[in-house]
């Protein structure tokens, strides 16, 4: 079973045991626009919550990703390299940014639930 959290930074995090997969919302791709490049940290980077991990570039602006939790990039989703668009085509599933072992699980308690995320959009 799968439980997905969101950050205030509106990336997202699929949990399945022990690793998270990780992306940017429905919504960042909407405000970014035309996505024409994506730059994906290396596998087996370590990363602490909040680093930058990887920098999406659209036809408006480039942006940071930053990792949400503290863990070890596992997998990076190579198609993005020659198709950045399927971030637009389907951000929260084959739009998938890199996987990380979770290093520390109590760091997903600082993250929304779907319901909280969808409440913080509606403030924006």
């Amino acid at each position: 079973m799968s439980d997905i959290r969101f950050t205030e930074d509106h990336e997202w995090v699929r949990i399945e045991g022990d690793i998270a997969t990780i992306g940017i919302t429905e919504y960042a791709q909407e405000q970014l626009g035309d996505i024409v490049f994506v730059d994906l940290p290396e596998s087996g980077a370590a990363l602490a919550q909040g680093d930058e991990a990887a920098v999406v570039e659209s036809v408006k602006a480039a942006s940071d990703v930053y990792a949400p939790i503290t863990g070890e990039v596992e997998d990076v989703n190579e198609t993005l390299e020659g198709e950045p668009g399927r971030v637009n085509e389907d951000a929260e599933g084959e739009g998938w940014f890199y996987t990380m072992t979770i290093s520390d699980p109590a760091e997903l308690d600082d993250l929304m639930d779907e319901k909280a995320y969808r409440a913080f959009l509606k403030k924006l």
